[in-house]
């Protein structure tokens, strides 16, 4: 049983909200400096390119296979995202991700900070067409 000093939390089988970019979002634990949620993409999809105004992010990919696109001013980089592997998302730093198999993309992340609200992610132009 959870309680206010010490959070506990299930993923949720439906999303509680959808991002910006297009995938479902799970809400996890929170605390003052930080959150984890799960982010999933649907298979053969490609997100919506986006960027972050003030916080990081740090996923782990638990469940899938794609792609990751990164960029910070002129240094870009594509990642495969495989379950084991994670990946840092500095802040203002523009991303797109795609699914490119058959299940489900299940990336576990945290946030630094919390998530402020609406408004903290806006849109940018990507590598990919966005499918979602």
């Amino acid at each position: 049983m959870s309680s206010p000093e010490f959070p506990c939390k299930w993923i949720s089988p439906e999303p509680d909200v959808m991002a910006l970019d297009g995938s479902e979002v799970r809400l996890l634990c929170e605390l003052p400096r930080g959150a984890m949620a799960m982010f999933t993409l649907p298979p053969d999809a490609i997100s919506k390119a986006v960027a972050h105004r003030t916080i990081e992010e740090l996923w782990c990919v638990i469940r899938g296979r794609g792609r990751i696109w990164r960029k910070i001013g002129d240094r870009e980089d594509v990642t495969d995202l495989v379950a084991g592997v994670s990946v840092a998302i500095p802040t203002g730093a523009h991303f797109q991700f795609r699914n490119d198999g058959s299940q489900p993309l299940d990336i576990i992340a945290a946030t630094m900070p919390p998530w402020p609200g609406d408004g903290e992610a806006y849109l940018v132009d990507g590598k990919w067409e966005p499918t979602v």
